[in-house]
């Protein structure tokens, strides 16, 4: 029988070992899902609310054991780890409290001898693909809305985070969902594929790469279903001339850098005016310089290890091809001492003297290594910023939010902050655009993407 093992990067250890699902169980799974939704979507929308927000109370209760399995399966300082059980409550109970206003039939202006309205209707069976990166926010904003909306779900997680597959389920169903409208498969990559293929699944949700991203569209070609895909991005940040520099260096900064700069939304180029350029990176040269590199199970630890030595090893690569082609490193990775080459553990790295032919510039990095970049006006940073196979999240740092909006109408992405970056609002739209993917999760919009438009037009007689 395979198995999958995930290898903590703490410690290089195999943390959680399973069974991957037999196509028995595959088969058997498919079964019950497609035999639990046709009761699932006549339960009264009240009811389902209910069971989500017991389960978000059950869930967060176990916030500390939660944190310190996501700590050990993917790096995250235990003292931020929690923290994602606090942001999966939020945005499910967002989704729970919108529910029946964003699936309630859309009623039509009065037409004499007429009714005529659009319903909402479930899909039917969703799929969901979950990353470890942030694997309960990410997992949270499909499959809530998904089980709202009347469909069944089946999540599969990343052979790094199984346990947060396990844990949802178990504890949706303590919250009293019925049995097989939420079930977890650990699965290799083939039988997602072939899973996507099944004729059960109704609706893709697919969080990760683009190559991956590829691979689950063409798996769905030809089926005609909704398949949503969030790919991530290298997401700029702007920095005008008349930007409160401190607030900015520290934003900037943080959304370089958390996670160990492991997320789909995390800034990995800066462009700043040439005006507050020297000052910006003298200033967020010394907060990178003040984190503190080592185990994530360490309460001091700041900056964790990335997921696995492969990972760090790519980021380093990246960095060692910008300073050989110009490019100027402003930490000394001595000064971290946990840093190894061969490791999960890497130091933090700000680089100036990039440019956008550089690969750590174009590429998803997904590390902890942040790109300068000097410019004179907004029109030179909006070219700058354009200049991207992706498009999930922009950010400008300005007091004049009027200039603010009119580059934010410029932008090619799918979100855009002022002076804030890499948040999630459960209100707003998450959605992409170029090799970022396409579709939708959270907000009111996200519940268009789990059901489906009926129309009904009666004559009276």
């Amino acid at each position: 029988m395979q198995r999958l093992q995930c290898i903590s990067p703490i410690d290089d250890s195999v943390y959680v070992e399973r069974p991957l699902a037999t196509h028995d169980e595959i088969r058997s799974a498919l079964a019950a899902a497609s035999g639990a939704q046709p009761a699932w979507r006549r339960t009264r929308l009240a009811e389902r609310v209910a069971i989500v927000r017991r389960a978000i109370r059950l869930f967060t209760d176990r916030k500390q054991q939660l944190g310190e399995e996501l700590c050990w399966m993917m790096g995250r300082p235990i003292r931020f780890a929690s923290g994602e059980i606090l942001g999966f409550a939020e945005r499910a109970a967002y989704m729970a409290d919108i529910a029946e206003s964003a699936l309630a039939d859309i009623q039509l202006p009065d037409k004499p001898g007429f009714t005529r309205f659009i319903r909402r209707e479930p899909l039917g069976g969703s799929l969901v693909i979950a990353p470890w990166n942030y694997p309960y926010f990410t997992a949270v904003s499909a499959v809530v809305p998904s089980l709202l909306a009347g469909n069944t779900v089946l999540l599969k997680h990343s052979a790094q985070t199984p346990l947060c597959a396990e844990q949802m389920v178990e504890t949706f169903a303590e919250a009293g969902l019925p049995v097989g409208v939420f079930q977890y498969l650990h699965l290799d990559h083939g039988d997602v594929e072939q899973l996507v293929r099944a004729p059960e699944i109704d609706h893709v949700a697919f969080t990760g790469s683009v190559d991956g991203g590829t691979a689950v569209e063409r798996a769905a070609a030809g089926r005609f279903i909704p398949v949503g895909l969030e790919l991530g991005g290298v997401d700029p940040a702007y920095v005008r001339a008349d930007a409160d520099l401190e607030q900015a260096v520290a934003s900037v900064v943080d959304g370089a850098f958390l996670n160990s700069g492991q997320s789909c939304c995390g800034i990995e180029r800066a462009y700043v005016h040439e005006s507050l350029f020297d000052e910006f990176v003298a200033r967020a040269t010394a907060l990178v310089r003040a984190y503190r590199l080592g185990r994530p199970d360490d309460p001091d630890t700041n900056l964790g290890p990335l997921v696995r030595a492969e990972a760090a090893d790519f980021v380093r690569g990246q960095i060692d091809e910008a300073i050989a082609a110009g490019a100027s490193a402003h930490i000394d990775t001595g000064e971290f001492p946990m840093d190894r080459r061969g490791t999960p553990y890497m130091a933090p790295q700000l680089l100036t003297g990039v440019d956008g032919g550089m690969r750590v510039m174009r590429e998803a990095s997904f590390g902890p290594v942040l790109g300068v970049q000097k410019v004179r006006d907004d029109s030179e940073a909006l070219a700058l910023i354009n200049d991207s196979c992706f498009g999930l999240t922009a950010a400008i740092y300005s007091r004049d939010q009027r200039a603010a909006m009119a580059l934010a109408d410029a932008i090619e992405t799918g979100t855009v902050f002022l002076n804030r970056c890499d948040y999630l609002d459960p209100a707003l739209a998450w959605t992409g655009i170029k090799n970022s993917g396409r579709g939708c999760t959270l907000s009111g919009v996200g519940y268009e993407y789990v059901t489906r438009p009926k129309s009904f037009h009666f004559k009276r007689v």
